[in-house]
């Protein structure tokens, strides 16, 4: 695991971390859909292919890879991880577990299957122990389409990105998946989840 302290006296974003962390806090969620035709139409399997494009993208850019360590310092991942939710029907609860990402897609994915053919179905909130500090949240709701998606998180001091995605469905010859991004102000603005879901439509249009 590599990262780099944030030195905040020589930060660019210092005076809009401290508004938006200190000053005013403020976290916000955006939902959105993304064509995913192009994964259906080559049988690609959409979980481990989402999670893949996820993690790509967002290790693209340095506004989803900040957080505050254990011991306070703020720092920026040199790569994130996805941890993610899987459900047991029985029970109808879920477990988290995670997948070492990798760039190439299909070694990322045979490191998925092995992780869920393995740590599957461990019942309880952790299925696969050993979590990574530089891992970041997605989860998928495939019951149902949403047009809104909100978490409510007590405080203001986390600052990855947190990703839910929702039931496909299917209009005017597209299919369409329900995104939602939570993430904190003080380290992402518009302008930087608004690039994000762009670039991650194209990934997705071209994979």
């Amino acid at each position: 695991m590599k990262y780099t302290i944030i030195d905040k006296n020589t930060w660019k974003r210092r005076e809009y971390f401290e508004h938006y962390f200190s000053v005013n806090p403020c976290t916000y969620s955006m939902t959105t859909k993304l064509n995913i035709i192009n994964i259906r139409k080559k049988g690609l399997k959409l979980y481990p292919t989402m999670l893949y494009l996820l993690t790509k993208v967002v290790n693209q850019y340095e506004q989803f890879r900040m957080a505050f360590r254990s011991n306070g310092e703020l720092v920026l991942y040199d790569r994130l991880h996805p941890n993610y939710t899987v459900f047991h029907k029985e029970s109808e609860t879920f477990s988290n577990l995670w997948t070492e990402y990798s760039d190439q897609y299909d070694e990322f994915c045979f490191n998925y299957e092995k992780d869920l053919q393995e740590f599957g179905n461990v019942e309880g909130f952790i299925g696969k122990t050993g979590e990574p500090e530089n891992s970041f949240s997605v989860s998928m709701i495939p019951w149902i389409s949403f047009d809104g998606f909100n978490l409510n998180i007590k405080g203001f001091d986390y600052l990855l990105p947190i990703f839910t995605m929702g039931k496909y469905f299917e209009d005017h010859g597209k299919i369409w998946l329900p995104l939602a991004v939570q993430v904190h102000h003080a380290v992402c603005d518009g302008y930087h989840i608004s690039r994000f879901i762009n670039d991650l439509q194209a990934e997705i249009d071209k994979i």
